[in-house]
């Protein structure tokens, strides 16, 4: 089976539920992999691959101590991503505020 390529695109990488999940779980403290695997009814190699495609994208750190292997949200990573996010976020409240007035402005004539 050949190697998949690396995820580097920050957004593809967090366009999985399961990596947006372990990224919460590393965002304010570090975890070991045990530790982050636990949190999932999944096989430790699908665990390792997603954090390896979080890794790829920057999104978190890993450091090693011993055998062991501790990762943590790089939020620096994210910062870039803030703005963007917030656009999409805000362009789609506005639209549910444009219907919701306009469902209101309905119900008001019938």
């Amino acid at each position: 089976m050949a190697p998949q390529p690396a995820v580097r695109d920050p957004l593809l990488a967090l366009s999985s539920p399961r990596r947006r999940e372990i990224l919460r779980l590393v965002w304010t403290e570090e975890r070991s992999a045990g530790d982050i695997a636990g949190a999932f009814e999944v096989t430790w190699p699908a665990i390792s691959q997603n954090l390896r495609v979080l890794k790829d994208a920057g999104l978190i750190k890993e450091r090693r101590v011993g055998t062991s292997r501790l990762y943590r949200a790089d939020r620096t990573a994210l910062k870039p991503l803030e703005s963007y996010l917030r656009g999409m976020w805000s362009r789609n409240i506005d639209r549910l505020r444009l219907l919701a007035e306009a469902e209101e402005r309905g119900k008001s004539k019938r």
